[in-house]
């Protein structure tokens, strides 16, 4: 597993507030999986709280809406073919982990998996929203842990020194973009 740091919980708004797409993991029952969501967002600061859209057809929302728990997971760029597999395959016909050769560990709060090679982690528990839920698709969470990779992220800030190990960002049609570079205006 990637070395992590925890992050300040009222800090833990700082790993996605610079819009990358996500790897959104959950376990229930014995069975885990794990889906890309370009659509998630940070929500507030103490408690921390995020948003995360995940469809109604796919085997993580039952996951989720069954333990009522799941990891966001931030992938690097040399995770791209990872999170494209993830995001376009169905964990009700394939077991992701095996076929697309996802690593995972034991999180610290939660059932979800922490996705290996990442670069960081919210474990979140659901903030239960039945109507936006049902009619929108979008789940609200309370960020119970954070942790982050140190050789991307301390003191705060992300730090990209290899390109490797930027965030991304998905576009659409199996195309990414990858962070650019910080400064200060």
């Amino acid at each position: 597993m990637t070395e992590r740091i925890a992050v300040p919980l009222p800090k833990a708004y700082l790993l996605l507030n610079h819009g990358p797409t996500v790897l959104v993991s959950s376990a229930h029952g014995g069975r885990r999986n794990v889906m890309a969501a370009a659509w998630n967002m940070a929500l507030d600061f103490d408690p921390p709280k995020v948003a995360v859209v995940i469809d109604k057809a796919t085997l993580t929302r039952e996951l989720v809406e069954a333990s009522g728990e799941f990891v966001l997971n931030v992938p690097a760029r040399q995770q791209a073919a990872m999170t494209l597999a993830v995001g376009t395959q169905s964990g009700r016909e394939i077991d992701k982990f095996s076929r697309v050769g996802v690593g995972a560990a034991a999180a610290s709060a939660v059932g979800a998996p922490l996705i290996e090679g990442c670069l960081a982690w919210l474990e979140c528990r659901v903030i239960a929203e039945p109507h936006i839920q049902q009619t929108y698709d979008l789940f609200l969470g309370e960020v119970v842990a954070a942790w982050a990779d140190p050789e991307a992220f301390a003191n705060g800030r992300w730090q990209f020194a290899d390109a490797a190990r930027r965030s991304i960002h998905y576009q659409a049609g199996g195309r990414f973009f990858a962070t650019g570079e910080a400064f200060d205006a």
